[in-house]
């Protein structure tokens, strides 16, 4: 049995849930608060976790001996011990965990079906990418935001193949949603290392300790990431890997400079909550990218690398955005954009890009000579459902971007016809006052009636678009205000 099988197992486990009147948005929070039990069991056995067990009262054979409303009041009264566990990791795990269940039966039922997947087949590829697997159907899947915490896994492991970390590099993502960044950095090292085997006791428990951190605002989307990166041998200090907080806060600011960062922020202005509230920023912007933008130069180290994910507005935004943008190019060495098609994130309005950059130091001056740019955009397929992204549609931006991690290797301009360009940094100030949105190609897939989304699609599409020059105008308005 496949990995895919057993995701899609796992989730029809959401009927059941269903049936007792979850919400669609909640399934897999519910299921895993259960499923990460049945898992450590599982972990445990194989010798995966190696600290950070769960107690014996909620130890999975505690839920299988029993039935009826002694199962369901025994579950109720783990989760709040578990909350309450003297494990710090456990705790956050488990904090304000509660299940919305009713009926005891239903809860017999997903505990005989846990109990009857072939977990064997499972180990073999792993319990954290059927885990991962489980978070991609629900961002693909569910109605809701769930989306804006999962960025594709076929784009994250294009971006960790050219930036290829190394054991021993410290590596960080300030908006780590379900860690899928840190996670394929994990995967992408033990690759390279026989499993870590390769390395020495102490190397291994750097990695296991102290090489990824991340940061999240939302308690629930942490408690994904923290089970993510468990399941993946992957324990971090005692808060775990992703520790809670407001990167554009005070815990922001406490956290260390990093070799590598690696993040998607979240798309929006401070209204949506989580906004900029930071003093050591040098530019003050209510867009969280470009305060998220300031953070990731001012934490790498110098030397360091990032690759950051970026809506089209952060490219050409004036004002501040231009001064944040010259600074970024003052400081670092920018010397790759990869323009993403539409259709690969949950908002499918958004334009987005990825941001590829080597910190000189937070003192120098006219670092970026050249920015090359790799459309991906204009005339790619529509991407969607019906046309999933996939790993080989990066093969041609892998290549033309080259071995060398930051961008050195010899490179070819294309021309206007191909997708490769190079453009100068006076060219940039000149020819386009600073802005990043570099465009060339026409696009000949003007969408006919026939290849539209749903109205209610476009529909979504356009408010989506407006709120978000709302917002943006909100912003240059209140700064206007604060200004005067």
């Amino acid at each position: 049995m496949s990995t895919s099988d057993i995701v899609q197992k796992l989730w029809n486990l959401c009927d059941v849930l269903r049936d007792d009147g979850i919400n669609y948005s909640d399934y897999v929070t519910e299921l895993v608060l259960l499923l990460f039990i049945k898992m450590e069991h599982e972990s445990t056995q194989s010798g995966l976790l190696q600290k950070h067990k769960l107690p014996d009262y909620a130890r999975w054979q505690e839920f299988t001996s029993r039935s009826g409303l002694n199962l369901l009041t025994h579950y109720k009264s783990s989760l709040l011990q578990l909350s309450q566990s003297d494990d710090p990791l456990i705790a956050a795990i488990y904090a304000d965990a509660q299940t919305s269940l009713k009926e005891p039966r239903h809860l017999e039922q997903l505990i005989k079906s846990l109990d009857g997947i072939d977990w064997f087949s499972a180990e073999q590829d792993g319990l954290g990418d059927l885990y991962e697997g489980l978070l991609e159907k629900n961002a693909n899947e569910t109605k809701s935001g769930a989306g804006q915490y999962f960025t594709p896994r076929p784009l994250i492991d294009a971006i960790i193949d050219v930036v290829q970390p190394k054991a021993g590099e410290t590596i960080q993502d300030p908006a780590a949603g379900t860690a899928g960044f840190l996670i394929a950095a994990d995967r992408y090292i033990k690759q390279k290392t026989d499993e870590l085997y390769d390395l020495s006791e102490k190397e291994r428990k750097f990695q296991r300790n102290k090489a990824f951190l991340g940061m999240e605002l939302v308690t629930s989307t942490r408690r994904l990431a923290l089970m993510n990166c468990l399941l993946h041998g992957m324990e971090g200090d005692d808060e775990g890997v992703v520790h809670l907080g407001n990167t554009l806060g005070s815990a922001g600011s406490a956290l260390p400079k990093s070799d590598i960062i690696l993040s998607n922020p979240p798309f929006g202005t401070a209204k949506g909550g989580g906004g900029p509230t930071r003093d050591d920023l040098t530019f003050s912007t209510s867009n969280k990218q470009l305060a998220f933008m300031q953070h990731i130069v001012r934490h790498l180290k110098d030397g360091g690398r990032a690759a950051v994910v970026l809506p089209d507005n952060v490219l050409f935004e004036a004002g501040v955005g231009a001064d944040i943008r010259r600074s970024l190019m003052d400081k670092c060495r920018l010397h790759t954009i990869l323009r993403l098609p539409t259709g690969i994130f949950y908002a499918q309005g958004v334009k987005t890009n990825v941001l590829f950059f080597q910190k000189i130091r937070e003192t120098a001056t006219g670092s970026t000579d050249a920015v090359w740019v790799y459309d991906m955009r204009a005339n790619a397929p529509k991407f969607g459902k019906r046309t999933p992204l996939l790993h080989k549609h990066f093969d041609e931006f892998k290549a033309a971007f080259g071995k060398d991690v930051n961008g050195l290797s010899a490179r070819a301009d294309q021309g206007e016809q191909g997708r490769w360009r190079c453009f100068s940094r006076d060219w940039i100030a000149k020819e386009k006052g600073d802005s990043l949105d570099i465009a060339w190609l026409k696009d000949e897939g003007a969408e006919d009636s026939a290849d539209l989304p749903e109205p209610a699609v476009l529909a979504r599409e356009i408010v989506d678009e407006l709120n978000g020059a709302i917002e943006e105008l909100e912003g240059i308005l209140a700064e206007l205000g604060e200004a005067a």
